[in-house]
């Protein structure tokens, strides 16, 4: 009888093909398109980013992502999905320099997932949002068997431009035919509540400097005001004006980390008319100053590789 792998051995194989590709800590990009391989051997704080759409496999250690004032924590136990691109901060919560958290992030293209809806027989889906873009789920191991074979083919990159699509299309089945298919499917429909959210956020990601009018966004979608309020909440936790302002705040510490401006300058950059008004909002979203913040992440993180973070609108 053939012996089937654990979870637990499946999460050990994924952990040894992280670690070596990614021979230290941050972000790596391993040669397969819309994979990337995040390692930290600290518990930290991670500077903020734009979460894309993707599946996330922890193969070792913990990691804490908050958006609108909820926590999805996940482990070598879950997974973690986003269907939109979210402002989020993140805290590695587990994690040592003899056994540093790991994980995997495959990006999800909406196209696949309408191919694969289309194939699968899939119907409809309602027209109201089904619950937000963010979920966390126990991981199964179907899908994380799948997520290893994919893994695999880091080291056989000859084979990967052949075999990778065909283990992504695996994948996207799995999440599909899984708690994460209802989130999925409204979004790659047309003409949904969540799908018209995604257009209000690919909006306001471009436009985020610019002041935010709800009534000329809600016409440009053609949905009232008051529906594009609830029905963005439901699905991003957040307002759309509350959105704009994360990625205001988050885009401010991204360039005050990289020391390319100074504080005022900063503000005016990202859309702020008020430097005090900025400051107040920097120091409720992130405890400090803005400058008193960006020393105390540098001093915190002295010495240790900073991950890369992700420019608003790219």
């Amino acid at each position: 009888m053939q012996n089937v792998d654990t979870l637990d051995d499946l999460s050990a194989e994924l952990a040894g093909l992280i670690l070596r590709h990614a021979p230290m800590d941050g972000d790596h990009e391993p040669g397969l398109p819309g994979v990337t391989l995040h390692r930290h051997g600290h518990i930290r704080d991670l500077p903020c980013c734009l979460a894309r759409p993707s599946l996330v496999i922890a193969a070792q250690g913990a990691k804490c992502v908050e958006i609108g004032g909820l926590s999805y924590e996940y482990n070598a136990s879950h997974c973690l999905v986003t269907t939109l691109d979210l402002p989020v901060m993140s805290h590695v919560t587990v994690a040592s320099a003899q056994a540093p958290y790991l994980c995997m992030a495959l990006a999800l293209d909406l196209r696949h997932i309408t191919r694969m809806m289309a194939e699968m027989g899939q119907p409809h889906p309602a027209a109201s949002p089904l619950g937000r873009a963010i979920g966390v789920s126990r991981l199964q191991r179907p899908l994380l068997d799948a997520a290893v074979r994919l893994a695999r083919l880091m080291d056989a990159p000859a084979d990967a431009p052949y075999l990778a699509p065909m283990v992504e299309r695996e994948i996207l089945y799995r999440l599909l035919s899984s708690e994460h298919g209802p989130r999925l499917r409204q979004l790659a429909a047309r003409d949904t509540g969540s799908s018209r959210v995604a257009r209000a956020v690919e909006w306001l990601k471009e436009h985020y400097q610019q002041p935010l009018r709800i009534d000329e966004l809600s016409q440009r979608l053609n949905m009232s005001a008051s529906t594009l309020h609830h029905q963005f909440k439901s699905v991003t936790s957040m307002s759309p004006l509350q959105y704009q302002k994360q990625l205001r705040l988050h885009e401010a510490r991204r360039l005050l980390l990289a020391r390319r401006l100074d504080v005022g300058s900063i503000a005016m950059h990202v859309g702020y008319e008020s430097p005090s008004q900025f400051n107040r909002e920097y120091s409720r979203q992130f405890g400090a100053p803005p400058l008193r913040d960006v020393q105390r992440m540098l001093t915190a993180h002295e010495g240790l590789p900073a991950p890369t973070t992700q420019a608003v609108g790219t």
